[in-house]
């Protein structure tokens, strides 16, 4: 009987989800539509020693209510604008009922004894964090060690299920009793079937079990899939966690498939005899009143000096304003800023601001270069506060797309740093609020197309052949459809054979699974108060990181900020560019003070100049940059945005270029429309340029809009552009524009759904674009320099970057044992010009440490190779390493005099024997004569040893060779013009 409705019903209170990695058959999300399905009362997802799931069911569960909503406003009001015909009837909503969510984990204590965990209230669910907490922080990533005597003191506000063993040993029995003791009035017996023919006697055995410990028993399925036609991918999960092949599974596979979802009646005919156990599921559920929805996240206050966060904020923003613009702050961006601060204080993130400052400041303080990226570059508050050097008057962004009343989510603000030094502010963020405060999200890692392959694959016992034949035809993820029949033929696979058509359905199952937690590249969570009660705080597979157990997008759902502490190469690159115009200039440069606009930067750009630029060095931007010909800033801002698989996709390119060059007449269907896209000529090539178009065109919500643009975020795992289709179909018909337009513009769309970019990143990315191409164009050596000291980054190797400094006048100098430092250099010649000394980083095989030494002992200079083994202190082998990369050049000595001392040294151990012979005047050895090595054997030995040399190039050893190679016979001039005619078409 169901207490709260005075009706029969169930509750499952024990279900096993895909979140318990390779075991669990569903997704969180299958399982709350089937239990809705089902008409089941309540569903708990207890993962084994995890929460990781129940923000999926939750957030499934909130969207189930949506449906019904939408289905009952259908009904009642049937009349609505008329629908073309070519357009499909949307879904229907087939449930009426939602289940409630029970947030749960199954616990599995080192004793041996299994429970499963479910808070009562919001003190259960701090116990519960707090609990999984101790054990996951005491063992290794992915671990968790718990023990009775955890259980007994952090239990306060749980509901405990105790799992009946299948027989109880004096083992099982001593744990459980001390648990009972402790906590019986918190506990009962949980019952579950096996499914083997022996359930009758087992649950019997339960029961008497229950009565000997005083326990109330409870029935459960103790599902691990929703629906029975999972029963065969849950056997390829466990072949994948034993490393076994189907074949090979035996006991392990599954009897068949009943260890799924069950609604009331099937559980009151499985449990015939024992109905009070399944009735005491619902009364269980009704004391159980915490609902994930009810956590209250609670920012960091912020408070400081006496001063309220609203009070601090706004005076560092004047201060900054004040700072951004000396000659005069403009009274757009004054009033702008208290627009700002007005909408900031109203929604209560000032705190949120507040701690993204602190955290630039510590960075800045420690002379780390940092920026703001994405949708902060939108705001002036970031701007003033020195989160972003990118002023949000460029382009037309607005501040509602970072922060809106309307959408009433958490601002997001990433913020890249140095990738060299990240590790110091991740580090600081730890110590300033301590690991139980603050700790980064996970990255949920799903299946996708090459890694299910293979690991199916191999469950399956396919051999590695036929795998690999498989797994390329897959670019990216697994399509809907599969692999092509034709393409499998042709590949030399049969699309009829049995096992593997069934392996390819399997891994169309599997795909979207999650297989691990992996930690989120920089998201942060950080708290008031302990953050172990909001989420269980797990270790990471890196040293000295905590991780929580949900995503981007479960904190998303939740409501629960989170500041993004991100590494980028460039900024490391930048750094030590104005650190070395510094030193060698005495030119102090910030991202925000490089001279703005120079016509000389864009000429470099137009003739694709740009081998190590920031974001235009691929062969796509070359190839695109002497036809975009930017001539200022926005014109970047469009180039990093351009050339991208979405825009290439969405035909956004040609258009764009044709309209540019006044090949293409810029025409708008409307008014409307011409001022969402007058910026960008007509095409659309921004997220928030997608919402408009959706907003002004089609008559989408504000709401709607911004589901659209989640949709288009990069990597969406769930999201789907193409559910919005009809609805923007529609709309546009209803505005009067043509289906041609429309379809075309959906399709445009579209092209964001793998690679959107939102305009204000764009802007973020553009800004060091152009100071990453103001220091090639103006200080080559410099930006050379530091982009090798950088490494490894960007497109091209050091061999490369080297030959573009050359080509651009720098003299670069060889590695020298008495010039060279760990560090790329710049040196002074006899000139004044500057000159770049490669440094020891270039050697392969050398280590900084190393380096270090011998720098440190070089006092005046070496004057042979046994002088700096006697006086650095270093390995012989490391004199080699040396000689082979031709550092000892400057003493006299070539590659293989250098190589011959150093192997001299060898044996020579610094013993009294070897300090002279018996006359005391010491050994000499003859003088060995050494061939000298050619021009191509230097070079090949320069790349072996540094991947680089300063000789010549290598194609131009054997240019004489290549030469002859072409057919004369075939030339229509004479033979010295090398110029080949057209060659026909050969002939079958």
């Amino acid at each position: 009987m169901n207490i709260l409705t005075g009706t029969m019903g169930f509750a499952e209170l024990s279900i096993t989800s895909n979140f318990t990695f390779l075991r669990g058959g569903s997704h969180p999300e299958e399982y709350a539509r089937r239990a809705a399905l089902l008409g089941i009362e309540a569903i708990a997802i207890a993962d084994e020693n995890s929460v990781a799931g129940v923000v999926r069911a939750w957030s499934e569960l909130r969207k189930i209510e949506e449906e019904i909503a939408d289905a009952k406003s259908a009904r009642a009001d049937p009349i609505g604008p008329p629908k073309p015909a070519h357009l499909p009837d949307p879904p229907r909503a087939p449930i009426d009922h939602v289940p409630r969510l029970l947030p749960a984990a199954c616990l599995t204590l080192a004793e041996g004894v299994r429970l499963t965990a479910l808070p009562r209230d919001r003190t259960g669910w701090a116990s519960l964090c707090r609990l999984l907490s101790v054990g996951k922080l005491r063992a290794e990533k992915g671990g968790c060690l718990l023990h009775v005597d955890d259980l007994l003191g952090q239990a306060r506000g749980l509901e405990l299920l105790l799992h009946a063993p299948d027989r109880a040993t004096p083992d099982w029995q001593r744990p459980a009793d001390r648990l009972v003791r402790g906590l019986g009035p918190q506990m009962s017996l949980l019952m579950a079937p096996r499914y083997d023919g022996l359930d009758d006697a087992r649950l019997d055995a339960a029961a008497r079990l229950a009565d000997r410990l005083g326990l109330p028993t409870v029935a459960s399925a103790r599902p691990l899939m929703h629906h029975g036609s999972r029963r065969r991918l849950t056997d390829v999960l466990t072949c994948i966690r034993e490393g076994l092949r189907v074949e090979d599974l035996g006991t392990a596979a599954q009897a068949n498939a009943e260890q799924r979802l069950r609604g009331e009646v099937e559980m009151r005919r499985l449990f015939a005899g024992h109905e009070d156990a399944v009735a005491r599921t619902t009364q269980i559920a009704a004391r159980l009143q915490f609902d994930i929805a009810s956590l209250r996240y609670e920012y960091p206050s912020e408070i400081a000096d006496g001063e309220t966060a609203a009070q601090r904020l706004t005076r560092l923003a004047q201060e900054g304003l004040e700072w951004r613009y000396p000659q005069g702050i403009p009274e757009r961006a004054q009033k702008q800023l208290q627009h700002e601060l007005r909408l900031i204080a109203k929604l209560n993130y000032e705190p949120y601001f507040l701690t993204v400052h602190d955290i630039v400041a510590f960075a800045r303080s420690r002379g780390i270069l940092c920026q703001g990226r994405g949708s902060a570059a939108n705001s002036i508050t970031c701007y003033a506060l020195g989160v972003t050097s990118v002023s949000p008057e460029i382009g037309t962004m607005v501040f509602e797309r970072f922060v809106s009343e309307a959408r009433n989510e958490p601002p997001d603000i990433d913020v890249d740093f140095e990738h060299e030094r990240r590790e110091e502010v991740i580090q600081h963020i730890y110590e300033r609020y301590g690991r139980h405060r603050a700790g980064l999200c996970a990255t949920v890692i799903h299946y996708r197309g090459k890694r299910a392959v293979r690991e199916v694959g191999r469950a399956m016992g396919l051999s590695e052949d036929v795998l690999s034949a498989l797994s390329s035809q897959i670019w990216g993820s697994w399509s809907k459809t599969g692999p092509e029949m034709d393409r499998m033929r042709e590949i030399g696979l049969d699309p009829d054979s049995p096992r593997l058509k069934q392996t390819i359905r399997l891994i169309e199952e599997i795909i979207g699974f999650p297989r691990h937690l992996s930690q989120h590249v920089g998201g942060f969570v950080i708290t008031e108060g302990r953050l172990d009660e909001l989420v269980p705080i797990e270790n990471a597979t890196m040293e000295d990181r905590t991780v929580i157990c949900w995503d981007k997008d479960d904190i998303d759902a939740l409501g629960i900020l989170k500041v993004d502490v991100l590494a980028l190469g460039m900024l490391t690159c930048v750094r030590k560019a104005f650190d070395l115009l510094a030193m060698h200039h005495q030119a102090d440069y910030t991202l925000a003070t490089l001279p703005p606009e120079d016509p000389a930067v864009y000429d470099m750009l137009c003739r694709a100049d740009s081998l190590g630029v920031f974001q235009v060095e691929s062969r796509a931007q070359m190839n695109f940059l002497p036809r975009m010909r930017p001539r200022c800033f926005y014109d970047l801002v469009i180039q990093v945005a351009i050339i991208r698989p979405g825009p290439i996709q969405g035909d956004m390119v040609h258009p764009f270029i044709r309209r540019r060059n006044g090949e293409e007449e810029v025409s708008f269907p409307s008014d409307d429309l011409g001022r969402v896209l007058g910026k960008t000529l007509g095409v659309p090539l921004f997220q928030e340029q997608a919402m408009q178009i959706a907003i002004t065109g089609a008559g989408f919500t504000a709401e709607e809009a911004d589901r659209l643009r989640r949709s288009l975020a990069t990597f969406k795992k769930h999201g789907n552009v193409s559910e919005f289709r009809t609805r923007f179909l529609r709309g546009m018909r209803a505005n009067g524009y043509d289906d041609a337009f429309a379809e075309r513009c959906f399709s445009q769309i579209e092209g964001f759904g793998s690679y959107g970019f939102p305009e204000s990143h764009a802007a973020s990315f553009a800004l060091l674009v152009y100071a990453s191409a103001w220091l090639k164009r103006h200080h080559p050596g410099i930006f050379a320099c530091a982009l090798l000291n950088s490494q490894p980054m960007g497109f091209y190797a050091p061999a490369q970057i080297v030959r573009d400094a050359r080509e651009h006048g720098v003299e670069v100098r060889p590695i020298c044992v008495n010039r060279s430092h760990w560090d790329n250099v710049m040196e002074r010649t006899e000139t004044g010009e500057l000159a770049l000394r490669l440094g020891f980083r270039q050697i392969k095989s050398m280590r900084e440490e190393e380096a270090d030494w011998l720098t440190a002992a070089r006092g005046n200079g070496y004057t042979s190779v046994e002088d700096v083994w006697r006086r650095a202190g270093l390995e012989a082998r490391f004199l080699t390493i040396l000689s082979e990369a031709d550092a000892f050049a400057a003493l006299g000595l070539d590659r293989r005099q250098a190589l011959w001392a150093a192997r001299a040294l060898t044996p020579k151990r610094e013993l009294p024997l070897f300090a002279g012979d018996l006359d005391g005047e010491g050994i000499v050895e003859p003088a060995a004569h050494l061939p000298k090595m050619t021009e191509g054997e230097e070079v090949v030995e320069d790349y072996v040893a540094m991947r680089l040399t300063l000789r010549s190039h290598p194609v131009a050893l054997i240019r004489d060779r290549l030469s002859p190679r072409i057919d004369r016979r075939l030339l229509k001039g004479p033979p010295q013009t090398g110029v080949l005619p057209p060659q026909p078409r050969p002939t079958r």
